[in-house]
């Protein structure tokens, strides 16, 4: 298993706090966050990690290294010359990455068992697989209409009262995917896997367990307080 983490944004609503540090770095009970995501990949048996970077990712780079000094292998895809958005990250990434990897993003926290997602994606091949939370908008606008197994529609632009669920921040998908469109170019991934979904080739895969975000500096406060409470099992 593999699986690419992106960590590549401004990061906005952090600002200032990451005018000056990257937010994977941003420290949370007093290490960077990327630690915490390394060691929830590590402990479900994923030691193979692709990072796109960009903004500040000197500071990444410098501290991680190729992974070895926490048990993980380590490589890297950049964007230094602009940023390519969640897709084209991917795109950007494609030489180092198996045939078929996890996603996940660089502002996620998700307490589940990743190896129980493979093995279901394991039983349609390279079909692309969201996971999906059904979310009611507790923790964020809901976006997903999933049913019978299927991701029927997925838009973060224009929400519908039938969106009960949100895409959980973990997917499962495959070169293949990303193959015709054009190295360099800048796209977004919700925008593919909207199109995906439409032509109803989207696989949703529903998990209980809520899912924890740095994005805003509420989900920052929210992850810390989750931490803080959880420690020693983290």
């Amino acid at each position: 298993m593999q699986c690419v983490i992106l960590s590549g944004g401004l990061a906005t609503r952090l600002r200032p706090m990451t005018d000056t540090v990257p937010k994977s770095m941003v420290p949370v009970a007093g290490k960077p966050f990327l630690e915490y995501q390394v060691e929830l990949l590590k402990k479900n048996g994923i030691y193979k990690l692709a990072l796109c970077v960009g903004h500040l990712h000197e500071q990444i780079t410098s501290h991680f290294g190729d992974g070895t000094a926490f048990g993980v292998s380590i490589s890297y895809s950049y964007e230094t010359d602009r940023l390519l958005g969640t897709g084209g990250a991917i795109r950007n990434a494609l030489s180092l990455l198996h045939d078929k990897f996890f996603v996940m993003y660089g502002d996620s926290y998700l307490p589940i068992d990743f190896r129980v997602v493979w093995q279901f994606s394991e039983r349609f091949g390279k079909e692309p697989l969201m996971v999906v939370y059904r979310n009611r908008s507790s923790y964020d606008a809901s976006n997903v209409v999933f049913e019978d197994g299927m991701v029927r529609l997925y838009d973060k632009q224009n929400r519908t009262p039938a969106m009960e669920y949100i895409d959980y921040g973990l997917l499962v998908l495959n070169t293949d995917l990303f193959m015709s469109m054009p190295k360099g170019q800048s796209f977004d991934l919700a925008g593919l896997l909207s199109s995906v979904a439409a032509e109803g080739r989207l696989r949703g895969y529903e998990v209980q367990k809520r899912f924890f975000e740095i994005g805003s500096c509420d989900g920052l406060r929210d992850f810390e307080c989750y931490v803080r409470q959880h420690r020693e099992a983290l």
